[in-house]
């Protein structure tokens, strides 16, 4: 900027300066004032990235009362900062004067802070620069027309330039070796060596992040010199806060990656921290931030730091404010689920005691958060629907949808949460998204749960789906539509258009078959629709592509038996039919599987295995365990309800067999009379 400038314009610039960084100083501690260079300056917690113009350089050199850096220079809020590290650009808006704040409990001299707001605001004006490389910014200069000095040759530097594009017609163009002239950085090193080992770590942290946000590389003259810093105060001293340490990581590792030896040393120390239990709340979550960002799930040495940190947090977590807890959580995503499950349930604990602190997005984050990790403590239930149905009758619908979510992924058939949520669908649900729609529809129905106010939810459903019906992707509609039929809601208004040849192209992506789980959702509907609702007369699903069998691995549709209560049954069965006159494991023709299938002759007596052919009445036992029924209660989900009711559509007598009874009886002698009383209420009603 130097060589731009002429003499006599600098001198006012360095007076306006001088003027405006009123420094008061005691023996321990100074207070700085919220100022705007004609550059991009640090703020006052040294963790904002800013950029450095030769303005610095000019006020070390003439202002007598300059202290030490990272004390002296904050950063103004008006300033953007340097995003777009890969294309190199740097884009400052004009700079202003906001109030004072002081970096530590020291006296200001009043009469000389009014007298710095006081002061007038400078206009700034365009400079003419000659070069190639050119950098926009800002400068703070009264409305002089400057005059180019001759002669006065640009400091070299290594070829790194930032172009950027100017910002108004007030806008300076500055030659970019003005922002890392020669001298400048060494002479900011050497002030922070006199300054206190925290700070001294935050200010190198911070130049070497305006390093990162200008786009200069490891390899830079510049960076080597502040990495040769790094390492010596690093290995010179252990008295660098733990806070100070994860920020100096977290640039290392964006400048130099995995392999950076400035992080590997960081780790070091803030491992030596650990083991000593020398850490904070605030702190654990810092250092949760930076192993996230660089963590490497083959280096021994992060594991072990990994499994001491968790160990370490996990005597904190009671002590976790609210955002910590979300933000932990999100951290705890990044690695592997299987080293956080005792930290995730104490952190979900943690969150049932403070739920209500949340706000609407920190709930989204830390359910989100749960909802991958896969686990949550019961107790989390218990809050939610405690402060939840307040608040979902005036949040936002993303809050609603990923309650929904959660509630659906953990099985959780919550009635406070279920009844506000459909309050607020009647009332709102025109302001809400397709997607939005869908998860909450989706939820209610595979969790098996009508509301009170249902007529009037979809009658508002039918209203929505025949206005905005465009903005639902196929397989959204099918799954808004699948799960009514669990509540015994039949869309046969709709059904016309999904059983459509133009639908069901729409359905395929790209020429790609249909995936299996669309294909049993179309053929359930058209199941249901056949069983339940014979007065309809319109199209239906083309038998070509009907599925044979409901089952599936993601058990989307029915859930197999649990082997521990078939066994269990099975002993006592035997000994009441007299013999193993029965089946299990039976396909039906609709593709349903029937756990344990008798059959009856005309006459009501059970039919021997061979002698099937002669079938009157068929009966199905379900044997019901517990993931066939919500979590939280003794309703069973969706799917299984679909499952009862269309088998005794097909003429099955269903007898169900839930855990819950079966598990209470002790011994064989009440399993057996237990099982009689289930079955043959059913059997003799046939039996003339």
């Amino acid at each position: 900027m130097a060589a731009h400038i002429n003499t006599s314009l600098t001198q006012r610039v360095i007076k306006r300066l001088r003027f405006c960084y009123v420094f008061v100083f005691t023996r321990h501690s100074a207070v700085s004032l919220k100022v705007e260079l004609g550059c991009h300056i640090f703020q006052s917690t040294m963790k904002s990235a800013v950029c450095i113009s030769s303005s610095v350089r000019a006020v070390c050199q003439h202002s007598s009362a300059f202290s030490t850096f990272n004390l002296a220079l904050i950063r103004c809020s008006s300033i953007g900062t340097c995003s777009h590290v890969a294309s190199r650009t740097v884009a400052a808006q004009p700079p202003c004067l906001t109030g004072l704040r002081p970096f530590h409990s020291a006296h200001v001299n009043t009469a000389m802070v009014q007298q710095v707001r006081a002061a007038p605001l400078l206009t700034p004006v365009l400079l003419p620069v000659k070069g190639d490389d050119q950098l926009t910014v800002q400068q703070i200069v009264r409305r002089i027309t400057p005059k180019a000095e001759s002669g006065s040759a640009p400091p070299s530097l290594p070829p790194y330039t930032l172009h950027t594009k100017p910002q108004s017609s007030a806008t300076a163009l500055v030659n970019i070796q003005s922002l890392f002239e020669d001298n400048v950085i060494p002479e900011l090193c050497a002030r922070l060596a006199d300054s206190p080992i925290k700070e001294r770590a935050e200010g190198l942290a911070t130049l070497l992040r305006v390093c990162v946000e200008c786009g200069l590389e490891g390899h830079s003259p510049v960076v080597v010199k502040l990495i040769k810093e790094c390492q010596q105060l690093l290995t010179t001293t252990r008295g660098i806060g733990v806070t100070q340490l994860c920020h100096l990581g977290e640039v290392a590792h964006a400048l130099e990656g995995r392999q950076s030896a400035v992080l590997m040393e960081v780790l070091n120390v803030i491992g030596a921290a650990l083991e000593d239990s020398c850490v904070s709340p605030r702190e654990a979550v810092r250092v949760h931030a930076l192993l996230a960002r660089c963590y490497d799930p083959g280096s021994q040495q992060q594991a072990l730091m990994l499994s001491s940190l968790h160990k370490v947090t996990q005597g904190l977590v009671h002590q976790l404010s609210a955002s910590q807890v979300s933000d932990l959580l999100q951290h705890l995503l990044k690695f592997q689920h299987g080293q956080t499950v005792a930290l995730v349930l104490r952190l979900s604990h943690r969150a049932s005691q403070i739920f209500s602190a949340f706000s609407d997005s920190e709930i989204i984050q830390v359910l989100s958060a749960l909802m991958c990790l896969g686990h949550h403590h019961e107790k989390l239930r218990t809050a939610m629907e405690k402060v939840l149905p307040e608040r979902l009758g005036k949040c936002e619908p993303e809050l609603i949808s990923s309650v929904m979510e959660y509630c659906l992924q953990t099985r959780c058939r919550s009635e406070p949460i279920f009844e506000a949520v459909a309050e607020n669908f009647v009332c709102n649900a025109d302001r809400h998204t397709a997607p939005q729609i869908t998860k909450q529809i989706v939820a209610m129905g595979r969790l098996n749960y009508l509301p009170k106010c249902s007529s009037q939810m979809f009658k508002k459903l039918e209203s929505i789906l025949s206005t905005r019906l465009s903005h639902f992707q196929p397989r959204s509609l099918i799954d808004v539509l699948h799960a009514c039929i669990h509540l015994e809601r039949f869309p046969l208004n709709y059904m016309s258009k999904v059983f459509s040849p133009y639908f069901l192209q729409r359905l395929q992506a790209q020429g790609q078959p249909l995936d299996k789980n669309t294909l049993r959702q179309l053929t359930q509907l058209h199941l249901s629709i056949s069983l339940e609702c014979q007065h309809y007369w319109g199209p239906r699903l083309p038998y070509f592509i009907h599925v044979r069998k409901f089952s599936s691995v993601d058990e989307a549709f029915e859930t197999p038996v649990e082997n521990p209560l078939y066994q269990q049954v099975k002993v006592s069965l035997t000994q009441v039919l007299g013999g193993k006159f029965y089946c299990t494991r039976i396909l039906t023709p609709s593709g349903y599987t029937i756990d344990v299938e008798i059959c009856l002759d005309e006459d009501g007596y059970i039919l021997p295995l061979s002698q099937w052919e002669h079938t009157y009445k068929r009966v199905a036992l379900c044997l019901d365990g517990k993931t066939r029924f919500c979590s939280n209660t003794r309703h069973l989900l969706g799917k299984e309800a679909t499952k009862r009711r269309h088998l005794r559509r097909m003429g099955y007598e269903v007898v169900q067999i839930p855990y819950f009874e079966f598990e209470k009886l002790r011994t064989r002698k009440e399993k057996v009379q237990y099982l009689h009383d289930k079955m043959f209420p059913t059997i003799f009603k046939f039996n003339h």
